[in-house]
């Protein structure tokens, strides 16, 4: 199992980096990056597959929340999304793979893969390929994840030698309509962690108490959690989590 490097636990994550429209930085932009990296945040980036099968920096499945433009993501090629202005900025859309030139090795980078199977199930292989593809050779700290463990399977196969971990959750019926009961019982219990070779969870915060969480750090896993929006909650997850995943506000760096 690859180790997780250490800059993971000392360094907060800015949670699709460091994103405020208000000041031209649009979420997992070029922007929010080197502002991130200015402030000397990690970075927590999403993935997602363009139709000519590149791995896009890009959260939702669909363009219209976050750039001027309609239609699935997975419709459009690189360079149609390249071109696609985000909201908020003056950039398009960018590949992963100019964002890890971008970074550059200079601040640790938490990648999710989105799930593209829809229900969490095994229809995926592209997008982690891709990945994949894009990180040979990288040299800097960067570690995979997904909500899907299907996802995370594959990058172990694919990527063997890059950390990897879970996002978890509470997973209520409320929050994950499409998944079936089982289903989400199976991933509350994060019942696949050791068969995917992972080496830790970014769990919801306000889910951290679930007793799973504790099992898992008391035999090594790291805990990590998403979404921390104030020092306050930083204060209250950190009790438990070794690391936050934040937005809307500067989270302190802990001294060297």
């Amino acid at each position: 199992m690859p180790k997780l490097d250490p800059r993971f636990v000392t360094t907060p994550l800015a949670h699709r980096a460091l994103h405020d429209v208000t000041d031209g930085r649009p979420e997992n932009s070029r922007a929010a990056i080197r502002a991130a990296i200015d402030h000397g945040y990690g970075i927590e980036i999403d993935l997602q597959l363009s139709r000519d099968g590149v791995a896009m920096v890009f959260h939702d499945y669909q363009l219209e929340r976050l750039a001027e433009a309609k239609g699935a993501v997975q419709q459009r090629t690189a360079a149609e999304l390249a071109g696609i202005r985000l909201k908020g900025g003056d950039e398009g859309i960018p590949t992963f793979a100019e964002v890890l030139a971008l970074v550059a090795g200079r601040v640790p980078v938490l990648v999710e893969i989105k799930d593209q199977d829809g229900v969490m199930g095994p229809n995926i292989g592209p997008l982690e390929e891709a990945a994949a593809q894009d990180v040979a050779g990288y040299d800097g700290a960067l570690a995979f994840m997904s909500f899907n463990p299907h996802s995370v399977a594959k990058m172990a196969e694919v990527a063997p030698d890059v950390p990897r971990g879970i996002v978890t959750d509470g997973y209520t019926a409320q929050d994950w309509q499409l998944l079936k009961p089982a289903v989400r019982d199976e991933l509350r219990q994060i019942a696949e962690y050791d068969r995917v070779g992972a080496s830790f969870i970014s769990h919801q915060a306000s889910d951290l108490d679930r007793p799973r969480v504790a099992e898992l750090k008391a035999t090594g896993a790291h805990v990590f959690c998403w979404t921390i929006r104030s020092a306050e909650q930083e204060a209250i997850a950190r009790q438990v989590a070794e690391n936050v995943t934040f937005e809307g506000y500067f989270a302190a760096i802990p001294p060297a």
